[in-house]
């Protein structure tokens, strides 16, 4: 004779259920898309995405988000330049040789900023035109031609993700938000993450201000910056030794949204590091 199951125990086995389910839904993978050789000037970036893709039997899902590292975005608008074509003022010059360091490089990044924020033992912050705080106005002259170019941020990074987010619907007849990153340093902390730097098609951050915890809490502080915690992940598997440079974020629940990286940007009177 069958002995019915207890009440209680059918819930707790329907809440169980539940509970997995809730797991599965917020389930996110990071999905590498690696770039077979350099991308040049004028390439287009969608193209060499799909193909990249299509040759490994991926595609984008309804749902996907595009996180790409700036570097092929520069390359692609042409914004490299022939360091042999910088000539360093005096004062470069004198900061690089004290610090064993390149004068044209120093020189660059000077002219790529809006302002020096900071210039101590060899490490120059400054403010990007764009409004970004970090080394060297995100100059750069790792994975380009062993030293000879620098790698200059996107003159727009919003609009090259508008572009790039606008291309691939035409292609795909998805709407895929794109971020663009790049690697800075952090107050307080040691090591390199990536932060989100251009950003089209969901919002950067996410606001849950007002909101209740569990507790019932009422949430005071929390405007999360999801773009920035995506670039993190998208990093993982983005390294800069492994000709991947960019990743698709499948799983996550964004906010549809034109987006922009200036909503990142804390103001300079609310900046207790300036």
């Amino acid at each position: 004779m069958n002995t019915p199951r207890p009440a209680s125990n059918h819930a707790a086995v329907e809440h169980e259920k539940e509970l997995r389910s809730r797991v599965q839904r917020s389930e996110i993978r990071l999905i590498p898309i690696a770039i077979a050789g350099e991308i040049k000037s004028k390439d287009s970036l969608a193209e060499k995405l799909l193909e990249s893709m299509a040759e490994r039997h991926a595609a984008f899902e309804s749902g996907d988000i595009l996180v790409v590292k700036h570097k092929v975005v520069s390359k692609a608008e042409g914004r490299i330049v022939d360091l042999a074509t910088i000539k360093p003022s005096a004062a470069s010059v004198a900061w690089a040789k004290k610090y064993q360091l390149n004068a044209r490089v120093i020189e660059l990044a000077q002219r790529e900023s809006r302002s020096v924020i900071r210039r101590r033992n060899g490490v120059l912050i400054t403010e990007t035109r764009h409004g970004f705080i970090c080394a060297n106005s995100g100059v750069d002259v790792s994975n380009v031609d062993g030293g000879r170019h620098a790698l200059l941020l996107p003159a727009d990074p919003d609009r090259s993700a508008r572009e790039l987010h606008r291309e691939l619907k035409k292609r795909t007849a998805l709407s895929i938000p794109v971020l663009i990153t790049d690697s800075f340093g952090r107050p307080w902390r040691e090591g390199l993450v990536d932060f989100c730097v251009g950003i089209a098609g969901m919002k950067a951050l996410r606001d849950d201000r007002g909101r209740r915890d569990p507790h019932g809490y009422k949430l005071q502080a929390s405007l999360e910056a999801i773009s920035d915690e995506l670039a993190c992940a998208a990093a993982l598997v983005c390294g800069k030794l492994n000709r991947t440079p960019a990743c698709i974020v499948r799983g996550f629940r964004y906010e549809a949204a034109r987006g922009r990286a200036r909503d990142l940007l804390r103001p300079a009177a609310n900046d207790l590091f300036r």
